[in-house]
């Protein structure tokens, strides 16, 4: 049985990973190289599965600067916005590790100007969600019992709208808002964390879904793809004054991924004010989110967006 957070959980009280393996997606900054570092201390070994190869082989030398053994840590590239990329990253994935032990979702685009994926998906709902989606069912049967699926959502996903039934809508190709397909890029997350939960259940799967939020968190994120006022306030208000840094932000994700009593379908963020900051603890997504139809259609649709397909069923 799961119990609430320890009040003011911090990667201290993260256990001995040594031998477990870990994959984090977006480990190049912010809150993934947050987690790397934090999982890596302890003797987990990583995968870095980066868009940016150059970048990612950087961030193994600055680890390696502050003390981190470099064999624990390991470059992979993959564009989750690319369904091909995913696919050649998972297949080398499986045949390098006949086990993993915790996939992290971690990675994101934020608000860039309308743009598409290779396979023609709106960039964000592609790489925060489709991506993940397709990764996550390519490399389900290597987690074993006590095996983690860590997805990272937003606080933002409970502003987001999901309109399933209209492909334009899901395109941007009609009333494209950057923020808002961010929004629902992130409610996507939420609702794939929790269907998945339901689904390995149903199945009696020793494997765990875990969600997790950062609150507000100041990340290149904000800054990167944004654009307009966004930009202005991310870049100059928000992330110096009201942001915490990474390493306090990535704290929820850790706790999902690591700690013994984080148990499946849980959403675990902050617990100051507004859930902006503080220490894990667990946190109540929003109705679409836990809404079983909804998940079920989202589901419906990965699948055939991807043509990844789990075999696990709607309990």
């Amino acid at each position: 049985m799961s119990r609430t957070p320890t009040r003011h959980w911090t990667a201290d009280n993260i256990p001995d990973l040594t031998g477990r393996i870990h994959v984090v997606t977006g480990a190049t900054g912010g809150l993934g190289l947050a987690t790397t570092r934090a999982l890596a201390l302890r003797g987990g070994r990583v995968v870095l599965a980066v868009r940016d190869e150059e970048k990612g082989h950087r961030a193994v030398a600055g680890l390696a600067a502050e003390g981190i053994a470099p064999d624990l840590l390991t470059v992979r590239r993959i564009d989750l916005a690319d369904l091909g990329s995913v696919r050649a990253f998972a297949e080398g994935l499986r045949a390098e590790h006949p086990r993993l032990d915790v996939l992290v979702n971690n990675a994101g685009v934020m608000g860039p100007p309308r743009t598409l994926s290779a396979q023609g998906h709106e960039l964000q709902f592609a790489a925060n969600h489709l991506g993940h989606f397709a990764l996550t069912g390519l490399l389900l049967d290597r987690l074993p019992d006590g095996g983690r699926v860590v997805t990272v959502s937003s606080l933002v996903h409970r502003q987001g709208e999901l309109r399933l039934d209209d492909p334009a809508s899901l395109t941007g190709e009609r009333g494209y808002a950057p923020m808002a397909f961010y929004n629902r890029s992130k409610l996507a997350n939420a609702v794939f964390g929790h269907e998945l939960h339901h689904r390995l259940t149903a199945a009696g799967s020793p494997v765990r879904s875990v969600l997790a939020h950062p609150g507000y968190t100041a990340t290149g994120l904000q800054t990167r793809d944004v654009t307009g006022l966004a930009r202005f306030f991310y870049g100059r208000i928000g992330n110096p004054l009201l942001a915490q840094r990474p390493e306090r932000g990535a704290l929820p994700q850790l706790y999902a991924a690591t700690a013994p009593e984080a148990a499946g379908g849980e959403f675990i963020g902050p617990d100051g004010l507004g859930e902006l900051r503080g220490s894990p603890t667990r946190v109540k997504p929003s109705a679409t989110a836990a809404d079983p139809e909804t998940g079920r259609r989202l589901w419906d649709l990965s699948e055939e967006l991807t043509g990844v397909r789990y075999g696990l069923t709607a309990s």
